[in-house]
């Protein structure tokens, strides 16, 4: 019974430990071979992306907080003073204040 589609008895077999340590030595070998290079002098910061944004971000909101706080000041307004309550002249029934005391006792 010839069976094609499966592979051949003699082939490499995976169980033996120096087969794994050599396929990790490759995998390894590969990721260095991949990887960039370290670069021999340090790139010089670019003023324009990221100290100028960031100065000026924060002289905005300087001003902004100066524009809230003046506008926020009160202004020189007179004193309120509430308007004196006038006393209501009314009648009460007779008698309503001999009711309330015995209300009380």
């Amino acid at each position: 019974m010839d069976k094609p589609d499966l592979a051949a008895a003699n082939a490499r077999r995976w169980t033996r430990i120096d087969t794994y340590m050599e396929a990790l030595a490759r995998r390894g070998a590969a990721r260095r071979r991949r990887q960039i290079a370290a670069r021999t002098e340090p790139e010089t910061p670019r003023l324009m992306l990221s100290t100028v944004p960031f100065i000026a971000t924060m002289f905005v909101l300087a001003v902004l907080i100066v524009l809230f706080a003046v506008a926020a000041w009160p202004a020189s307004q007179p004193e309120f003073r509430p308007k004196p309550v006038q006393k209501e002249m009314g009648t009460a029934q007779r008698g309503w204040f001999q009711e309330a005391q015995k209300e009380f006792r």
